[in-house]
């Protein structure tokens, strides 16, 4: 009998890949500069936190807990996070990304509560009033990735089913969000004598290749390494803010 081979990703994989590939983008953004490939591996950390929040929504024993810990470690990031954008302890100009997943969260609790209901139309409503929660929100409180990052979530969550239109779906909504709201440096290519340019923030579609190799298997798990997922966020800030003020 022949053994079926099978590639899949877990929660703790996801995971650990997303925290290398942050860590790649923040070096590159504080203390290594010239190595560009740096950042464009970095593009690929965030689809792939957004997706493990919807996950996580869906997942968790208690909402109320999980937003509380949000809520707490985007307290702790804070001045960490100051430190390395802004090299000072203050800097309201910008925020961490733990703000933009609690805003997310709240948005899915908010489409769930609507669901709950069994109204089409005010799923349909409360679909299209999440969405522009999401840009005034993302814009008013500058969190990180602004109302793009909010939208990133919804996207995983609006496109959650494993069917072939949710896959086009995330496809489509990434790459829009990606390469037209966040845009950035435009790299130009040159290929049989014809130039092709090509958005480096669209290095992050690529996340969606070991996002669509998760099967819901949560792989090695205890609450330790649930803690160190949390604490790595803040700590790999204070060490890379302290080192870029050195």
């Amino acid at each position: 009998m022949k053994t079926r081979f099978r590639i899949e990703t877990t929660s703790m994989s996801l995971h650990i890949m997303a925290m290398l590939f942050m860590l790649c983008d923040h070096l590159w953004g504080t203390n290594i500069f010239s190595n560009d490939w740096l950042t464009c591996i970095g593009r690929i950390a965030y689809p792939i936190f957004a997706f493990m929040i919807v996950e996580g929504y869906f997942h968790t024993r208690s909402v109320k807990k999980y937003a509380l810990r949000l809520l707490i470690f985007a307290v702790l990031s804070e001045i960490p996070f100051n430190l390395m954008i802004g090299s000072r302890i203050f800097y309201p100009l910008h925020q961490n990304v733990l703000w933009t997943f609690l805003i997310s969260l709240g948005l899915i609790h908010l489409n769930e509560t609507a669901k709950a209901k069994n109204k089409p139309w005010v799923q349909i409503c409360t679909g299209f009033i999440s969405v522009l929660a999401a840009y005034v929100l993302g814009i008013l409180t500058l969190v990180d990735f602004y109302h793009a990052g909010i939208l990133t979530v919804l996207v995983f969550y609006f496109f959650r089913q494993r069917k072939w239109w949710s896959y086009i779906g995330q496809v489509l909504c990434l790459w829009y969000i990606n390469t037209e709201m966040l845009g950035g440096l435009v790299y130009d290519i040159q290929l049989s004598g014809c130039t092709f340019s090509f958005h480096r923030q669209a290095f992050a579609l690529l996340a969606l290749i070991p996002i669509w190799l998760y099967h819901g298997k949560q792989g090695h798990k205890n609450k330790a390494l649930q803690y160190v997922y949390y604490l790595f966020y803040p700590l790999h800030l204070l060490i890379l803010g302290i080192v870029k003020m050195l």
